[in-house]
C-alpha cells in the first residue's frame, strides 16, 4: 500500500541529529497554515516550527517550549503582523490556560475551521466526499461546558496549594478565578474552592476536583489519603451553602458525602433523565448533545416496529431516544458499570425494549448472541480510537443505515474506507461543535445501503 503524504515538510531522517534549541529562545517566524490541532506553522533554518496561538498569514515572535530532533514547538508571544481574522481572546488567561487553544479565532471561523479538518481527512484517507454536507450543530460559544477537571497541587517550595487548569504544554498550574466556557452555575463553586481548600487541615491529600452540572451541581473530591473528619466536614459545609451534593473519591469509585445523591441530565424533547455518577462519560455541552441525538434520529428516520443497534450505547444517550420510535434497541458497551447505569435508565425512564449488553468492541461482532437477528439501523458513537473491528462486519447486521457519531476525523475516515468496501456509501456528514474555543472536532456521518437519494 503506498504511503500518504502528510502535507508536512518535516525533514528526512538521517544525518546528523539536530542540536536541540534552548527553552525560551525566541525567533521571527513567518506561519504558512494551520495544523490539525489548531497550531501556526512555520519553516525555519530546516525545521518545523508548531506554534501556539498564531494564526496562518501572520509574523510573530515565538518562544520556543520545547524542540525534538527538527520539530520545534513554540508559543506565540508577540504578533507582528496579524491575520485579518484574528480577535482579542476573550479570556484573560488565553495563552496561559491550555483548556481553549483557538479564542483568537472567531467563533464562524472556528466552525469552519473544524469543517475543513473533516473534509480533508475525508477526502485523504477515504477518497470521499458526502453527497450532503449538514449544517455544523453549535450551541453559543461561551458558557456551555457542564463538567470540568480542576488541577490541584502542592507546592513544597512556597508551601501552599496550587489550585488551577493545567497551563498550555506544561503541568503548571494556572490560577482561574473564572471561566468564560463553563456554564453559569459552575462559576462560583470555581471561584470560590481555592479558598476552601486552603482551609483544609491535610491539602496535600487532595489529588484534583471536579465539578458537574446537571439535574443537580456536584463536586468530586479525589484524594490520595484519607481526609480528617474536620476537613470533612468543611467540605461539606462549603457544598451545602452553594448548593451542590459533595462526592467523594480515594481508592475505589466515587461516592456521594449524602447516602442517596442522585446525579443526572436531562434529554428534554424526549422526556428523558439520564442518571450517571462522577467517572461517567457524559458529553459536556447539552446543547449540542440534544441537537446531536436530534440529529442521529433524524437521519437514521427508525420507524415503529424497527430494530436498531447502539454500539458504545454508554449511559443510553442515543439508545433511550431512540427506544421512543423504534420497536427494539440492542444497546452494547464495553464498560460493565455504564451497561448497569444504561439498563437502569431504560428501567427508570419505563422504556422495556432496550436491551442493554456488554461486550468486547474491540472485536468483530460476528458471533456474539445479540447480533443475531439482524438489525433495520445501527447507530455507533466510539471513543477517539474509533471502530475498526467493529465496522468490519457491519454489514452483516442486514442494517441499511448507519449513524457513525465520531471525535476524532481521523478515525472516521479510516473507518469510512471499511464501510464504503461494504456497499455501504457516504450520504451526509457535519460537525458537531462540542468545544468551542478549542480545535477538537466531532462529527457525525450517514451511511447507507439503500438505492437513490434521501431529501436530507
Amino acid at each position: 500500500m503506498a504511503k500518504r503524504s502528510t502535507g508536512l515538510r518535516l525533514q528526512p531522517s538521517g544525518g546528523s541529529r539536530a542540536q536541540a534549541l534552548p527553552a525560551g529562545k525566541k525567533q521571527l517566524l513567518a506561519i504558512e497554515r494551520l495544523a490539525g490541532d489548531g497550531r501556526g506553522i512555520a519553516f525555519h533554518e530546516g525545521r518545523t516550527w508548531f506554534v501556539h496561538g498564531a494564526l496562518a498569514g501572520e509574523h510573530v515572535e515565538a518562544r520556543v517550549l520545547g524542540s525534538h530532533g527538527k520539530v520545534v514547538e513554540a508559543r506565540a508571544e508577540r504578533v507582528l503582523q496579524p491575520s485579518p481574522l484574528r480577535r482579542p481572546a476573550p479570556c484573560a488567561h488565553a495563552g496561559t490556560c491550555g483548556g481553549c487553544s483557538v479564542q483568537h479565532l472567531p467563533h464562524a471561523e472556528q466552525l469552519a475551521f473544524k469543517q475543513r479538518q473533516l473534509a480533508d481527512q475525508l477526502r485523504r484517507v477515504a477518497g470521499v466526499t458526502p453527497q450532503h454536507w449538514a449544517a455544523p450543530l453549535a450551541s453559543p460559544e461561551f458558557g456551555y461546558r457542564r463538567r470540568a477537571r480542576v488541577a490541584v497541587r502542592w507546592d513544597p517550595k512556597q508551601q501552599r496549594l496550587e489550585v488551577g487548569f493545567r497551563a498550555a504544554s506544561s503541568q503548571a498550574i494556572v490560577a482561574v478565578s473564572q471561566c468564560p466556557v463553563l456554564v453559569q452555575p459552575l462559576q462560583p463553586v470555581l471561584l470560590q474552592l481555592p479558598g476552601v481548600l486552603a482551609q483544609l487541615a491535610k491539602p496535600k491529600a487532595i489529588g484534583h476536583v471536579e465539578l458537574f452540572h446537571g439535574t443537580a451541581t456536584a463536586v468530586l473530591v479525589r484524594h490520595t489519603a484519607p481526609l480528617p473528619a474536620s476537613d470533612l466536614a468543611c467540605l461539606a459545609r462549603w457544598c451545602q451553602g452553594l448548593p451542590a451534593q459533595l462526592w467523594l473519591q480515594g481508592e475505589g469509585a466515587p461516592q456521594p458525602y449524602e447516602p442517596g445523591a442522585s446525579l443526572g441530565f436531562t434529554l428534554q424533547p424526549w422526556g428523558l433523565t439520564l442518571n450517571y455518577r462522577p467517572g461517567d462519560f457524559v458529553q459536556v455541552n447539552e446543547q449540542v448533545n440534544a441537537a446531536m441525538v436530534a440529529q442521529a434520529l433524524s437521519w437514521l428516520n427508525v420507524q415503529p416496529g424497527e430494530r436498531v443497534l447502539d454500539l458504545f450505547c454508554g449511559l443510553g444517550n442515543f439508545a433511550l431516544p431512540l427506544a421512543r420510535q423504534a420497536g427494539e434497541v440492542v444497546a452494547v458497551e464495553g464498560v460493565e458499570a455504564m451497561v448497569a447505569r444504561a439498563g437502569q435508565n431504560a428501567v427508570a425512564n419505563g422504556l422495556g425494549n432496550v436491551r442493554v449488553y456488554r461486550a468486547d468492541l474491540a472485536e468483530p461482532l460476528h458471533g456474539e448472541a445479540w447480533a443475531q437477528g439482524g438489525f433495520d439501523a445501527v447507530l455507533l458513537d466510539p471513543p477517539r480510537e474509533g471502530a475498526f473491528e467493529t465496522v468490519q462486519g457491519l454489514s452483516s447486521t442486514g442494517a441499511a443505515r448507519v449513524v457513525y457519531v465520531s471525535c476524532n476525523p481521523a478515525t472516521l475516515a479510516r473507518d469510512t474506507v471499511q464501510l464504503l468496501e461494504q456497499g455501504y456509501r457516504l450520504t451526509c456528514a457535519g460537525v458537531l461543535d462540542m468545544f468551542p474555543q478549542t480545535s477538537h472536532v466531532e462529527a457525525m456521518a450517514l451511511f447507507e445501503k439503500s438505492t437513490g437519494t434521501r431529501a436530507m
